[in-house]
């Protein structure tokens, strides 16, 4: 704490200082010489390709990809074409630009995903420059071919590409290019020698960056801000130009007395910044130029890449990763010498009451003199959050807890949230995970997009840990950790089914918002059918197991369920279907829709059996009678005579019952002709129970023997015997059987 200005340098009236963030866990031969280098920003991966122009088949590039802390994530090498350019994806998919304008999409494990290409003009002339920029409309390519073209598309997820108008006298590429992005338009800024050309869609305009003349020699080198808001131009005398990238305003004007073009030039600003500055990189030497014309150079051991951020710039080395950023000006006030800001003042209070020293209250009276003591504690609050180093955040969190003891409406809303930020930070900050952002990064960022970063980058404890410390609702954290867990979890190749299937239960089980419907089909996609089958098996919803069960041509298992879930609505899963498997689940769910496929279809025999099924179904004899005669109807179109037949001798049965039930109450209307004959001869009514026998034609021996039975039944031996000696020579042999069921018969 006593040395933590000691790494500040002065720039004006601004301070600034170099973090380090990684000693680099890579092992590099040859460090960065060599090769093709490409760091997504927000402490993103970082992607190396070895001699990029190599061609020999028999010795091909290496691609390698590691973490921001130097962590290997994949290694592959090279196969296609030759590589002009690297850059990242505003969701951490990498681009690779070949010299025939093809661009390679990987993931971030070296996964191919696609390729496209940037137009056939550009396969015939070869790029001889490209650049990956970032703007509102998401991941944009700028290329610039050896016939002095240049082709822009602004998002490679919606490819329009844009051919840039020509540029006079120029002959091969530009001295050097940026793309800009203003008023919702993308433009390319370029120089040819002392001249500044803007290109947009329809025109190619001269401009003239004011303050900047041509005595000043040709424009060498260009750079625009994180934001696009400023620009800065280097020419070969060393003068440094900067301004807003507009050209409308001038900011400074700097005599670097470096006639060498640099090889990288950013700016370095943050938020509010009070005294932004560029950065120019070259072999051995690292020069901080200020808009107030003065500069801060470091000396450079080992080839370096920078990398800009929105509040600083990243310096990798082979060895090392370090951030180079303005000291923000609530840590300066607090950590200046002989500083007396509220908060200097409480973080000495702080350490003067661990020494039990009455100082702490001399320092506190001061404060509270100035009626300052709610300032001195979001100040180190503040300045805690732009802490990279664990101690110093320590030492201003606990300064701002002592102060705030002090206070009684002061709101500790403001350090709850920022000590969860920080312990979240530290953690993602480890080399382990390699994310080394700031507490402004991170606000940029946001919490969602972090957590997005974790699960991509496959840290799922971490990922679920940060969201139960952050209390964020399950189906915006946790489950969705966990659905992509279990994405990831089905394409493993070396373990069963039975074995992911359990897993994959046991982790995610009843979790809100994952649905097993959505993990089966990514199983399905990797080609693991059966896979799919036994997680959709543990989804709870019907109407999500149906339709996929459908796509993957499972049709009767997906009728099965249709119909095991009584919802009638998945019906329109069927529609446009087989015929067989409309008709089956409707034949079980939706009487009424099945009824319109055989009127549609003309399925006269279908439709006459679904009247007569239906008729079971009602109540009232009207309407039964009535579908019958529908069915007749039906019957007859489809010239099934039997039918017809059949169909008329029920409708006579029911009349003959409701008669009888009218008369004599016997109860028998729905029952069988059968049924309907042995109660009538049970009540007596032999009468009726004749009719019957001949309306019907009941076979004779039917007859006799429901006859036989029920005097037997009613114990009425001489009636029965009477009828027995009747002419029918086979009563005798239908008797017998009567008298083994009854012992007590008298024949």
């Amino acid at each position: 704490m006593a040395f933590i200005t000691a790494s500040w340098n002065p720039l004006g009236d601004a301070f600034y200082r170099k973090t380090d963030l990684y000693e680099m866990s890579w092992s590099l031969r040859d460090g960065l010489r060599d090769s093709l280098v490409a760091a997504a920003p927000y402490g993103g991966p970082i992607a190396l390709l070895r001699e990029p122009q190599r061609r020999s088949p028999s010795s091909r590039p290496q691609l390698e990809i590691y973490s921001a802390s130097g962590g290997t994530v994949a290694s592959f090498p090279w196969k296609s074409g030759p590589v002009v350019q690297l850059g990242w994806t505003v969701s951490d998919e990498l681009l690779c630009i070949q010299e025939d304008g093809t661009v390679l999409i990987y993931d971030l494990f070296g996964s191919f995903k696609r390729h496209f290409s940037m137009g056939q003009e550009v396969v015939q002339s070869q790029v001889m420059e490209a650049k990956v920029f970032h703007s509102p409309y998401g991941t944009g390519i700028a290329i610039v071919t050896s016939s002095s073209r240049f082709t822009l598309a602004t998002n490679i997820d919606d490819l329009k590409l844009r051919r840039l108008p020509e540029v006079p006298g120029l002959q091969g590429k530009p001295s050097c290019w940026v793309v800009l992005t203003q008023d919702r338009q993308t433009k390319v800024l370029l120089s040819n020698g002392p001249e500044l050309f803007i290109l947009d869609n329809t025109s190619c305009t001269v401009v003239c960056p004011p303050g900047l003349s041509p005595q000043d020699g040709n424009i060498v080198h260009m750079s625009v801000s994180f934001s696009y808001k400023y620009l800065a131009l280097l020419t070969d005398s060393g003068h440094l130009w900067t301004g807003l990238s507009t050209l409308q305003e001038k900011l400074s004007d700097v005599d670097t007395k470096k006639t060498m073009a640099p090889k990288q030039m950013l700016w370095c600003r943050r938020p509010k910044s009070q005294q932004p500055s560029v950065v120019l990189m070259w072999d051995r030497l690292l020069l901080v130029v200020g808009v107030c014309n003065e500069t801060i150079q470091y000396p450079i051991e080992d080839p370096c890449v920078l990398v800009g951020e929105m509040d600083g710039v990243r310096i990798i080395s082979s060895s090392n990763q370090e951030l180079l950023q303005e000291v923000p000006l609530v840590c300066q006030d607090i950590f200046k010498i002989a500083s007396m800001a509220p908060g200097a003042l409480l973080l000495e209070a702080h350490r003067e009451y661990e020494k039990s020293s009455q100082k702490a209250d001399e320092y506190l009276r001061e404060i509270k003199e100035q009626s300052m003591l709610g300032e001195a504690v979001r100040q180190c609050v503040e300045a805690a959050g732009h802490e990279y180093d664990t101690n110093t955040q320590k030492s201003l969190m606990r300064a701002a807890s002592f102060g705030k003891c002090f206070l009684t409406d002061f709101s500790p809303d403001q350090f709850v949230t920022t000590c969860r930020e920080l312990r979240v930070l530290n953690a993602v900050r480890d080399s382990s995970v390699g994310l080394p952002l700031t507490h402004t990064q991170f606000k940029q960022l946001t919490l969602q997009v972090l957590i997005d970063r974790l699960v991509y980058r496959q840290f799922y404890p971490l990922a679920i840990e940060v969201c139960r410390y952050l209390k964020i609702p399950d189906y915006q954290g946790v489950s969705r950790v966990l659905k992509h867990w279990a994405s990831c979890k089905v394409q493993q190749k070396d373990l069963t089914d039975d074995a992911i299937a359990r897993a994959v239960c046991m982790k995610v089980g009843d979790s809100p918002g994952v649905s097993y419907s959505d993990i089966a089909a990514k199983a399905y996609e990797c080609g693991r059918a059966e896979l799919a089958i036994k997680l959709l098996d543990f989804e709870a919803r019907s109407g999500e197991q149906v339709p996929l069960l459908l796509k993957m041509k499972r049709s009767q298992l997906a009728l099965s369920k249709a119909v095991e879930s009584g919802d009638t609505d998945l019906g329109e899963c069927f529609t446009g279907r087989s015929q067989p498997l409309q008709t089956g689940f409707c034949k079980l769910q939706e009487q009424e829709t099945l009824k319109d496929l055989y009127n549609q279809d003309d399925d006269h025999q279908e439709l006459a059996n679904y009247y007569v099924t239906a008729s079971y179904r009602e109540k009232r004899l009207e309407g039964r009678l009535s579908l019958l005669q529908s069915a007749v109807d039906e019957y007859n179109k489809a010239k099934n005579e039997f039918a017809v037949k059949t169909t008329e001798d029920e409708m006579r049965l029911l009349r003959f019952q409701r008669k009888l039930d009218d008369e004599k109450g016997a109860g028998l209307l729905g029952l069988s002709l059968q049924v309907t004959m042995e109660t009538l001869l049970s009540l007596g009514l032999h009468k009726q129970a004749e009719q019957l026998y001949k309306d019907f034609r009941v076979p004779d021996k039917r007859y006799w023997w429901l006859k036989l039975k029920s005097l037997a039944e009613k114990e009425e031996w001489d009636e029965l015997e009477k009828f027995s000696k009747s002419k029918n020579s086979e009563l005798p042999q239908l008797c017998f059987p009567l008298v083994v069921h009854f012992p007590d018969c008298s024949l």
